[in-house]
């Protein structure tokens, strides 16, 4: 689109998450190290939690490519609406086992004696749980018991529990006080403040190819900071929309006014208003981006709920439609005997009714 317009390599601002574009602000380092230090000094356990789009996936999938050595298993848990039974059976399948025909008992069991055996052979084991907040009380139960397993002198599995701020208000919760215990390290990721957002976009557009220093002109960037939060996600939606719009009226440079039709075309009030609406409990106003993640998120995840219930039906409506074919031949031929039937009979009636008359 507008990458030779602007003398890009890359779009600087996509919502994926690119390790290659991370930038490390102060509060994403220091979350990034209490991951490594989880990790590396097998201190066991970690909880990180941050507002939606603050950049949390991120850094989990650069935690990810340092583990990519044959020390190292990873169990990386994305999708968490499960009950105790479907997390463990998540957990086995990660690791590489085949947990399906098992029952609770038998997946604990399982579980176990891998973590054992694969500690004993000086493997690294390491659970890491992204969207946290949506794990059951139960599920969250069963990984205090796993986080239990420990020799004289170091924690067996290493987890990493990264959500959303509910998270916390979930382990405050009195039945979790044994989890709580076991925690190491506990941050919360807040977003970037006025400078870092400045430095952040700098950053990106920099990674994505462009020599210019001037793309956005100095005063955009508080206004990027009004209407963004410092939130990340919300950085990259508007500054990808502003150089959009730039790139259709053949303007070289992000300025103002063209933030401002940014702006208008996305229908957003300031972040703090936004922001505020939320925590009253008022409807959101229009254009709001931030409630607009929050049900996509929750979309995707009831999508991704029930592609797994189909995949576990595939089997049985390939038979249904096997039998389906069979009856559907059968009363074919039915049919076809039927109207043979009907035409041997028909014939010697009209025969009779001719000679009567």
């Amino acid at each position: 689109m507008y990458l030779d317009f602007f003398n890009l390599r890359e779009f600087p601002f996509r919502l994926t998450p690119d390790t290659e574009f991370l930038f490390m602000s102060h509060v994403h380092a220091r979350a990034k190290a209490y991951m490594d230090y989880s990790v590396w000094n097998r201190e066991g356990f970690v909880v990180i939690t941050g507002e939606i789009g603050c950049g949390k996936t991120i850094l989990l999938k650069k935690l990810l490519t340092e583990l990519e050595d044959e020390h190292f298993l990873v169990a990386k848990i994305f999708q968490t609406q499960l009950d105790e039974v479907e997390f463990l059976q998540a957990v086995l399948v990660e690791f590489g086992l085949n947990p399906f025909n098992a029952k609770k008992v038998e997946l604990i069991d399982m579980l176990n004696t891998f973590l054992v055996d694969s500690y004993r052979e000086m493997k690294q084991l390491v659970l890491i749980v992204d969207d946290a907040h949506n794990l059951s009380q139960k599920a969250l139960e069963e990984i205090r018991m796993l986080s239990g397993l420990e020799t004289q002198k170091e924690k067996v599995l290493h987890v990493i529990l990264v959500g959303q701020p509910q998270l916390n208000t979930m382990l405050d919760a009195p039945e979790l006080e044994q989890l709580v215990q076991r925690v190491r390290l506990r941050f919360h990721l807040r977003p970037l403040g006025a400078d870092e957002t400045a430095e952040y976009i700098a950053h990106r557009l920099k990674v994505a190819g462009t020599t210019r220093t001037d793309l956005f002109t100095p005063e955009t960037m508080s206004v990027i900071y009004k209407y963004t939060g410092g939130v990340p996600r919300l950085i990259n939606t508007l500054c990808d929309t502003a150089l959009t719009v730039a790139y259709a009226d053949d303007l070289p440079t992000v300025t103002i006014n063209v933030l401002k039709e940014a702006l208008d075309e996305l229908q957003w009030q300031p972040y703090e208003r936004r922001a505020s609406s939320n925590r009253t409990g008022k409807p959101a106003p229009k254009g709001d981006h931030s409630q607009t993640v929050r049900e996509q998120d929750k979309l995707i995840a009831g999508i991704g709920n029930r592609l797994n219930q189909m995949d576990s039906l595939v089997p049985s409506l390939s038979l249904i439609s096997d039998r389906m074919a069979s009856i559907e031949a059968l009363l074919t031929n039915i049919v076809a005997l039927l109207r043979q039937g009907k035409t041997e009979h028909e014939i010697p009636s009209r025969k009779s009714s001719g000679k009567e008359r």
